[in-house]
């Protein structure tokens, strides 16, 4: 599996979770730390997916990736064992460490791979 075919997704779910907490709490913290990571995660998916129509792995954007989702995986932990909460520092935490793991395999594995050219 690709990295956008995730990151897309996940940063869109982000996004979803800043706005919905500053909509139900008034949270700026969550709508600029969920909307600016997620718009961030976006942002790399994208390149990501252009690299790889160029046949090419953009190790930019797995960085970013990867420092977004293991960024994500300390700071929710921590309000996690603070507050036990599950939702959603528990379920963000979660996500992220899943996200990180899978990272960190495609920078081990080498990026995207390719499926062979077919003329």
């Amino acid at each position: 599996m690709h990295d956008f075919c995730f990151t897309i997704p996940y940063g869109l779910i982000l996004v979803c979770g800043g706005v919905m907490g500053y909509t139900s709490k008034g949270s700026t913290a969550s709508l600029a730390g969920g909307a600016g990571t997620g718009l961030l995660l976006i942002l790399a998916g994208y390149l990501s997916l252009k690299s790889f129509g160029k046949r090419k792995n953009s190790y930019l954007a797995l960085i970013m990736e990867t420092a977004c989702a293991a960024t994500l995986t300390w700071v929710m932990g921590q309000r996690y064992t603070q507050t036990s909460k599950i939702m959603p520092a528990g379920i963000v935490a979660g996500i992220s460490a899943l996200m990180t793991g899978f990272y960190l395999y495609k920078i081990a594995t080498g990026g995207n791979h390719f499926p062979p050219k077919t003329e």
